[in-house]
């Protein structure tokens, strides 16, 4: 029996070992014409199994760079692309660097930290007022994220104030947009449906009370044929 556990390591699944194996092959054909002539019939059907890089622009050179990762760069053909070199692929980025200063306010992020600073440093004209009305609903808009209960504008006043180190002032004339809360299709839809269940509930009853009324009504009549 022949195991995948007892074969060579299938360098890009993919394509499975198939492919492998007639690249394997390409690169033991002495006669570098005849290699040539069967490496790229053998990318002709790489393309086939993977239709979904035909989509790409240079798909085609994807195949080429993918046969010499396969070949572990040591196949010897003539392609129509420049070949792609092992150090390429090998070589780790360079690390992003990352802002590791605390943050003043963890529940707001990063990103509203540097908006604070980022207006802080802006002169005092109406440009600035705007940004900061657009700043305080936007700060509104995240702490309601973590923390569902309405928040006051005071608290964001007060945290724009603390992020920015007390750079950035509040007029006394300025207040947040009014926020009307609408309740959510799930409890429009159970609200709904209690109203329903209580109307047909409701129409139950007096259906029942007008079937009682005319058992009533029959009754007398009855007691009325009896006393003639």
């Amino acid at each position: 029996m022949d195991y995948n556990t007892q074969r060579s390591k299938l360098i890009m699944p993919e394509y499975g070992r198939h492919v492998q194996k007639m690249i394997e092959y390409v690169m033991n054909i002495e006669d570098k014409d005849k290699r040539n002539e069967q490496i790229r019939a053998v990318v002709a059907v790489m393309g086939i199994l993977n239709p979904q890089l035909r989509d790409l622009n240079d798909f085609r050179h994807k195949l080429w760079d993918h046969v010499q990762i396969i070949s572990d760069f040591e196949i010897d053909i003539e392609s129509p692309y420049p070949l792609p070199t092992k150090e390429t692929f090998i070589t780790k980025p360079n690390p992003v660097p990352l802002d590791k200063t605390p943050l003043k306010a963890a529940h707001y992020g990063r990103n509203i930290q540097n908006m604070v600073d980022m207006i802080a440093e802006k002169p005092e004209d109406e440009l600035r007022r705007n940004m900061v009305m657009v700043l305080a609903n936007y700060m509104r808009q995240q702490y309601l994220i973590w923390n569902k209960d309405s928040v006051s504008e005071e608290t964001i006043f007060k945290d724009i104030d603390t992020l920015s180190g007390g750079r950035i002032k509040i007029p006394e004339d300025f207040h947040l947009s009014t926020v009307h809360y609408a309740p959510s299709p799930t409890q429009q839809g159970s609200h709904g449906a209690y109203q329903s269940h209580r109307g047909e509930g409701n129409r139950g009853e007096s259906y029942r009370s007008e079937g009682h009324r005319s058992n009533v009504y029959r009754g007398n009549k009855k007691k009325i044929n009896k006393r003639k």
